[in-house]
């Protein structure tokens, strides 16, 4: 999956003191998208000999092995030889623990861009100095970067897997999911969900595992699921556009992602599920 990238390892421990090298990563952010120089993000090396940034501009957020990842925020208008890319095509940079770093950052990017002033009381924010951390020097309010969990169920029957495809957005065949809401578990989330995108009801709810999916700034957690009867589908006209059944000999495929819902769909069709 897309987190995975072993042997290297993710360190996300906050510092003030680390100071940029040369071959350390630039994340130039702004509304979900980062800037790239030739298809690649720029080191601080680079953004050094073309842009004319204070070293006090440069936000410390992560390290993968030796190498850091530095958030600056991007002007509107780029220099020649750089240009926006959206943040979702990171998922395919390559290496992949580059691209999983620089979206990493990204999402600590928007939490950045998004809380610059206190929700109770307008003030402006600044950096706490021990942990991540946004302060109101005003009222004192503090704010931590947040994760919204969400779920990711593949009902089954026997050999068969139920896959949905969005009514908007991503067009492949997915599985069925949704954000957790306030006062549930995940397993009550998983049932809710289904219930409402396709009107089936499930037990013997089993836990497949989970992923960080920058993309969406979530935490997913992927269940299987046990259909309770084979009713029809009543389909949520309002989020989905199809749902139908799948044999495991013909389940389509995608190679394109590295997500858990594929993780998911494959360890079905190769029966490890």
């Amino acid at each position: 999956m897309f987190q995975d990238i072993q042997p290297k390892f993710l360190d996300n421990h906050y510092s003030r003191r680390r100071q940029p090298t040369q071959d350390d990563v630039v994340v130039l952010y702004r509304s979900h998208q980062v800037v790239t120089c030739s298809g690649q993000l720029p080191t601080y090396q680079k953004i050094e000999a073309d842009w004319e940034f204070p070293l006090a501009a440069y936000t410390y957020l992560l390290t993968i092995d030796q190498t850091a990842f530095y958030l600056l925020t991007a002007p509107a208008t780029l220099p020649v030889g750089y240009s926006f890319t959206p943040v979702k095509r990171l998922e395919h940079l390559v290496p992949q623990w580059l691209g999983f770093g620089a979206a990493t950052a990204a999402q600590l990017g928007e939490w950045y861009a998004t809380n610059r002033f206190c929700g109770h009381c307008g003030h402006g924010m600044v950096a706490d100095k021990q942990e991540r951390a946004l302060r109101c020097p005003n009222c004192h309010r503090i704010v931590f970067p947040t994760i919204a969990p969400a779920i990711i169920v593949g009902v089954t029957q026997g050999d068969r897997i139920l896959m949905t495809k969005f009514l908007r957005g991503y067009q492949k065949y997915a599985l069925i999911s949704g954000y957790a809401e306030i006062g549930e578990t995940l397993e009550d989330t998983v049932r809710r969900e289904v219930q409402e995108e396709v009107g089936l009801t499930v037990h013997h709810l089993r836990y497949f595992g989970s992923q960080p999916w920058a993309f969406s700034g979530s935490l997913l957690v992927g269940y299987f699921a046990e259909l309770d009867q084979d009713l029809p589908i009543h389909l949520e006209k309002d989020e989905l556009s199809q749902a139908k059944w799948f044999s495991r000999e013909k389940i389509p495929h995608d190679d394109s992602t590295s997500s858990l819902t594929w993780s998911m769909i494959e360890a079905f069709r190769n029966h490890r599920v």
